[in-house]
């Protein structure tokens, strides 16, 4: 009986890391178990993905010029950097499709 119950908790742990493998290599563990998987929570609570379409009914603010170049960001044709509950995010102008979460505003800032 011991035999088979160490067998079978030697086969479990075995599946629980084949399955902790299985998540995407850019993915920390801690995100890889959050649903949606791979995206920080305050990203997920607001809707705002990487790699995703800016969804709908999200409020956001462009940024000018004169604030990208205090935030030490340089303006790029066809892309526009948008605050969202402070965090700044580049988006493609003609897909509105975020390309990159840059961070919040107050760590660009200093």
């Amino acid at each position: 009986m011991r035999r088979y119950l160490a067998a079978l908790l030697v086969g479990a742990g075995l599946l629980a890391g084949g399955a902790a493998s299985a998540q995407p290599a850019h993915c920390p563990p801690g995100l890889a178990k959050k649903n949606p998987p791979c995206v920080p929570p305050g990203q997920a609570r607001k809707g705002v993905t990487v790699g995703a379409q800016l969804p709908p009914g999200v409020d956001y603010i462009i940024l000018g010029e004169e604030d990208l170049r205090r935030l030490g960001l340089a303006p790029q044709p066809g892309i526009r950097y948008i605050v969202v509950d402070n965090e700044v995010f580049r988006v493609a102008d003609a897909t509105r499709k975020v390309l990159d979460a840059i961070g919040a505003v107050q760590a660009l800032a200093r």
